[in-house]
């Protein structure tokens, strides 16, 4: 019995004395250390970045708007009378000159001849008192009245052929018929419109720009426009207003587009862009963008200690290959693929995209998602 509780003495300190020689004064494994030292950076979240250099780039200011014609003008009846004829049809295209519409002459002929008869006959008078006068058979008084006589029947011929000038209604300028609310037998009276004209060339794309940046375009200056059923025009900025809307604070702009042949009609939704002063960019594609906790939009990077930070940005051009950012340092390292799933100030394991390419996708592990 004492026999065995001595032999299980000796083998728990022979496993004991074994143990204790393993921990103490034993050497560590050469791959023990390293896998233990790399550990910590094993575990930050990897996200694929770029190195960016600014660029020079014209600003561009991106406006929404509509077309509008160049002029519009309620062509008026000038005299009274019934429609005779309709020489133009709704929608048709007039040039300068070109009769619109004619009224009914009724009694001006007769008119005209009886103006003409009386200027002809105060004409005999006037010349015989101017006769009588020379040789003082008449006084200067009757001669005088006269010629007054004489002046009033010219008077009253002018009025008549300029009523009858005025039942040729001509178009101002040439344009397009945009409404014509007469009918041949209508009665049209003194100032009734008889058509509305349009001049769609130029047509003109009108915006509103707000006050931070009304001084930032220039009349003269080139613009570009993209209508809303994908036609892509250029132009020039006509106007730019002097006085802004106290409701919006805005000012309108115009850029006026040659439109030899009436193709661009009014009314059409319309993008204006307007190039600006030149400034320093990058360029990146949209999915780069993120938003911070206060909603503000900005792009994520990594500074040299591998640690993220959020930068506002301003968006100065949109093109196909990408657009042009403004409001970041000239040289800096942009996170391309995981800024979601990183946060501001954390630290990060960044791989340059030669290299994650060669790897494969970059893997999100970090926490906090995307908040900045």
């Amino acid at each position: 019995m004492r026999r065995s509780y001595v032999i299980a003495a000796g083998i728990a300190m022979a496993v004991t004395g074994w143990i204790l020689s393993g921990q103490v004064g034993g050497r560590q494994s050469p791959d023990t250390a390293p896998a233990a030292a790399a550990e910590p950076e094993a575990k930050l979240p990897q996200v694929r970045v770029r190195r960016l250099v600014a660029e020079e780039r014209i600003g561009e200011l991106v406006l929404f708007g509509r077309t509008e014609a160049d002029r519009m003008v309620k062509v008026r009846a000038e005299t009274a009378a019934p429609v005779a004829k309709l020489a133009v049809e709704k929608g048709g295209r007039v040039a300068k000159g070109d009769v619109i519409a004619r009224l009914a002459m009724d009694d001006r002929r007769a008119r005209l001849a009886e103006a003409e008869a009386t200027v002809e006959q105060y004409r005999i008078a006037y010349q015989a008192a101017l006769d009588l006068s020379k040789k003082s058979f008449r006084s200067r008084v009757s001669l005088a009245q006269a010629k007054a006589e004489l002046e009033a029947a010219k008077a009253a011929l002018e009025r008549i052929r300029l009523d009858i000038e005025h039942t040729v209604i001509r178009a101002p300028f040439g344009g397009v018929v945009d409404d014509l609310p007469v009918e041949v037998g209508d009665y049209v009276k003194v100032a009734d419109t008889v058509a509305t004209l349009i001049d769609l060339d130029p047509i003109v794309v009108v915006g509103e720009v707000g006050e931070r940046d009304v001084a930032r375009i220039r009349t003269g200056g080139g613009a570009r426009v993209r209508l809303a059923t994908g036609e892509r025009l250029v132009g020039a900025v006509r106007y730019i207003s002097k006085m802004g809307s106290t409701a919006t604070r805005t000012f309108r702009v115009e850029v006026a587009i040659d439109n030899p042949k009436g193709a661009v009609a009014e009314g059409v939704t319309a993008e204006l862009r307007l190039p600006t002063e030149r400034v320093s960019a990058h360029r990146l594609s949209p999915s780069v963008l993120t938003l911070s906790d206060e909603g503000v939009v900005g792009i994520k990077s990594v500074d040299a200690d591998g640690r993220v930070a959020f930068h506002p940005v301003h968006m100065i051009a949109d093109t196909p290959d990408g657009i042009w950012l403004g409001g970041l340092p000239d040289q800096i390292t942009v996170i391309t693929v995981g800024q979601e799933y990183v946060r501001t100030g954390q630290r990060v394991h960044p791989v340059p995209e030669e290299a994650g390419a060669e790897k494969g996708p970059v893997k999100g592990k970090g926490k906090g998602g995307g908040s900045s």
